[in-house]
C-alpha cells in the first residue's frame, strides 16, 4: 500500500512514527479485526466509509477516538472515510482531551463558546478539520445510515444493545482517563490513552487494501 506522504502536521507525524504496531496483543487484533472488515469491505467496492465512535457522554475517549482515526485515514491515504461521535447523552468536550491532542501537534480553534464549545482539529494543513463538540450519537450532525457504530467504552455498550440506522455495531472498549482527574498523573494517563487509541486505530487503517 502506498503511504500518502507528509499529510499530517510534523509534530503528529513525528509521534505517528513511534506506533509500534506489533505491540498490539493478538487478543486485541482479534477486537479490532470486526472494524477492518468493515472499512475494508466499503473500501473495496468504494463506498463511503463512516465511523461513528460513541462513549456515554461523547467527552473524552469518543472525540479520541475520532480525531485519530479521521488521522489515520488520511495518512494511509484510505478515501471517503467519514468519522463522527455521538454519545448517550450530551456534555462537552473534556479540555483535558482538548489539550492532549494539541500536545501531539494538533491544531484546535474555538468556533463557538458556550457550556457545550465546539472546536475545530486539524491534523493536515490542506485537510478538512474535525468538527468536535459533544452531542448524542443520533444527533442530526451525525450520520442516519450506512455506517458502523464504535462502542469506545463498556457503559455505552451495556447501555446500547440497538443503535439505530447502525449496518455494523463494534465493541472497541477503552479504560476511561477520567479515573484520574484532578490528580498528578491526569496529563501522563491522558497521553497514554490517547496514544493507546492512536495506535490501535493506525494499525486498523494499516490493514486496508485498496
Amino acid at each position: 500500500m502506498t503511504l500518502t506522504k507528509n499529510i499530517l502536521f510534523p509534530e503528529i507525524e513525528q509521534i505517528v512514527r513511534t506506533f509500534n504496531l506489533e505491540s498490539i496483543t493478538a487478543e486485541r487484533k482479534i477486537t479490532l479485526q470486526p472494524l477492518i472488515d468493515f472499512i475494508q469491505a466499503k473500501a473495496s467496492n468504494q463506498q463511503e466509509i463512516r465511523l461513528n465512535l460513541i462513549c456515554t457522554h461523547n467527552s473524552r475517549r469518543s472525540h479520541l477516538s475520532q480525531v485519530w482515526a479521521q488521522t489515520a485515514a488520511a495518512y494511509y491515504g484510505i478515501k471517503n472515510v467519514f468519522c463522527y461521535s455521538g454519545g448517550t447523552e450530551a456534555t462537552a468536550l473534556f479540555p483535558m482531551a482538548a489539550q492532549t491532542l494539541v500536545k501531539s501537534g494538533f491544531k484546535i480553534k474555538t468556533i463557538s463558546e458556550g457550556k457545550n464549545p465546539v472546536y475545530s482539529i486539524k491534523y493536515a494543513a490542506n485537510e478538512h478539520p474535525v468538527i468536535g463538540f459533544s452531542k448524542t450519537y443520533d444527533d442530526d450532525f451525525n450520520p442516519q445510515s450506512a455506517f458502523a457504530a464504535i462502542l469506545t467504552c463498556s457503559q455505552a455498550d451495556g447501555g446500547c444493545p440497538f443503535i439505530p440506522g447502525a449496518e455494523k455495531r463494534i465493541p472497541i472498549t477503552f479504560e476511561d482517563p477520567k479515573a484520574f482527574d484532578n490528580t498528578p498523573q491526569q496529563a501522563e494517563k491522558y497521553e497514554e490513552r490517547s496514544l493507546q487509541i492512536a495506535t490501535e486505530l493506525f494499525y486498523v487503517f494499516s490493514q486496508i487494501n485498496q
